[in-house]
């Protein structure tokens, strides 16, 4: 059988993993730009599978900006897989432009990474190439700048290349037995801060300690924004019933992470919610 062939997979999924494993093909030894999410975690797994796991690396950056637990979820799902972690560290918060937060933040922090991968992990580790987890649904988006940095450092992503979108990839995550197959999103911390409200470690440490209470309380997929003294939390619409329930421990976890007020947002939780609004263009 062949070792990239996984049982119970729809056909069109396995062409498309075979198409990964053709595009990944002269890549050893190669690096993982990898956060522990679903994308990246997939493409790790694909990778130690196609290439070895020897032969594989996974570049974890770590800044401020990510949060504690999801370095140690990354962590576990990297040991499951078998694949070695190198932790990255970043500076983008010594850059004004990533700290100025506009609509390409994400930009600066990627170029950040990708630059100290080039500079610092390449030629310690002899890489032949970095991938990285973007799939073909977000490579459609208009709000990934980050995107724009990986072609600059010509980072591959196989995933989207592939044709593989998100629900494909969570398919593909599953039949791999992966712990984070069903993992909501995680964005960077940063991403809860609107744009042009500058990003500092204070704000952003508000933010991780909001967020992990509310997990604490029972909540898994969430995001609370920075608005200043106000915490406004996002969360699924099935999820806002029960939030109204226990909204007093909520605002108690709220301010003792350093918020003022706690609010609750009807319109649910809203991915990009941010950036979309400054790249839509009017009709």
């Amino acid at each position: 059988m062949n070792i990239m062939s996984l049982p119970h997979l729809p056909r069109p999924d396995q062409q498309a993993v075979d198409r990964v494993t053709a595009l990944l093909a002269g890549a050893a030894p190669l690096g993982v730009a990898y956060s522990g999410g679903v994308d990246s975690s997939v493409l790790l797994a694909l990778a130690a599978r196609s290439l070895g796991t020897d032969r594989v690396l996974a570049l974890l950056g770590v800044s401020p900006s990510l949060a504690a637990a999801e370095r140690g979820a990354a962590h576990e799902v990297a040991a499951g897989i078998g694949v070695r972690v190198v932790e990255v560290r970043t500076y983008e918060g010594d850059r004004p432009e990533y700290r100025r937060n506009g609509p390409d933040r994400c930009f600066h922090c990627k170029d950040e990474l990708f630059s100290r991968i080039d500079d610092e992990v390449v030629t310690r580790y002899g890489l032949a190439a970095v991938a990285y987890g973007e799939n073909a649904d977000d490579a459609r988006r208009p709000d990934r700048p980050g995107a724009r940095a990986a072609r600059a450092h010509a980072v591959l992503r196989p995933l989207a290349d592939a044709g593989l979108g998100k629900e494909a990839v969570r398919r593909i995550a599953r039949a791999l037995d992966l712990p984070c197959a069903d993992k909501p999103a995680a964005p960077c911390l940063a991403s809860r801060i609107p744009h042009f409200e500058e990003v500092v470690p204070e704000r952003l440490q508000q933010v991780e300690a909001a967020e992990a209470a509310l997990v604490r309380l029972g909540f898994a997929d969430l995001r609370v924004r920075h608005h200043g003294e106000v915490a406004r939390i996002e969360l699924p619409e099935a999820d806002l019933p029960r939030a109204l329930a226990v909204r007093t421990q909520i605002q108690d976890a709220v301010r003792a992470a350093g918020f003022r007020y706690a609010t609750l947002d009807l319109g649910g939780l809203q991915s990009g919610a941010f950036t979309l609004r400054f790249l839509e263009t009017p009709a």
